[in-house]
C-alpha cells in the first residue's frame, strides 16, 4: 500500500509540475504578441505605442554594445539615427516567472544606423516585468549571431 501511494503521489506530482498553468500560457502568448508588436512599431516608427511598453528604467543593450534608455531609444527612431527598416523574427520563445517574462528570440534585423544601413542575425533576451500599467520591457540585450 506504501509503494502505491508514493508511486501514485511521484506520477501525479510531477505530472502537476510539468503544466503550465492556464495564467501562465495566456501570460506567455500575450508578452510574445507584445514581443512581436513592439518590433512592428518600431519599423513603423509608432512612437507612442511603443513608449507605451517601455519601462522608465529600460535598459536596451544594442549587439554592438551602444546601451540606451527610454528617453534615447524613443528619441533615436524619432531622430532617424536608429531606423529599422525590417525585423524577421526566426525564434521566440518565453518563461514565466511571478512578476516578470523572459522572452528569448533569434532574428535578421534590417536596419540604418547613423546613415549606414546594416543587415545583422542577432540572438536577443528580453525582459519584461508587471506593472500597473501592464507589462513592460525593462531589459533588452542582444547579441551578433555568428555564421
Amino acid at each position: 500500500m506504501k509503494q502505491f501511494l508514493l508511486i501514485f503521489f511521484l506520477f501525479f506530482s510531477s505530472v502537476a509540475l510539468a503544466q503550465k498553468t492556464k495564467e501562465e500560457s495566456a501570460t506567455e502568448k500575450f508578452v510574445l504578441k507584445l514581443h512581436a508588436a513592439k518590433f512592428r512599431w518600431m519599423v513603423k516608427g509608432e512612437l507612442d505605442s511603443l513608449n507605451s511598453i517601455l519601462d522608465e528604467r529600460l535598459q536596451y543593450v544594442h549587439s554592438n554594445g551602444w546601451i540606451e534608455n527610454k528617453k534615447e531609444v524613443i528619441a533615436d527612431i524619432k531622430s532617424g539615427k536608429l531606423k529599422m527598416n525590417n525585423v524577421v523574427v526566426e525564434e521566440a520563445s518565453a518563461r514565466v516567472y511571478k512578476g516578470f517574462v523572459i522572452v528569448n528570440g533569434k532574428g535578421t534585423f534590417s536596419v540604418v544606423m547613423e546613415g549606414k544601413p546594416i543587415d545583422i542575425h542577432l540572438l536577443y533576451t528580453e525582459v519584461y516585468a508587471k506593472r500597473q500599467n501592464g507589462w513592460l520591457l525593462v531589459s533588452r540585450h542582444a547579441n551578433k549571431l555568428v555564421q
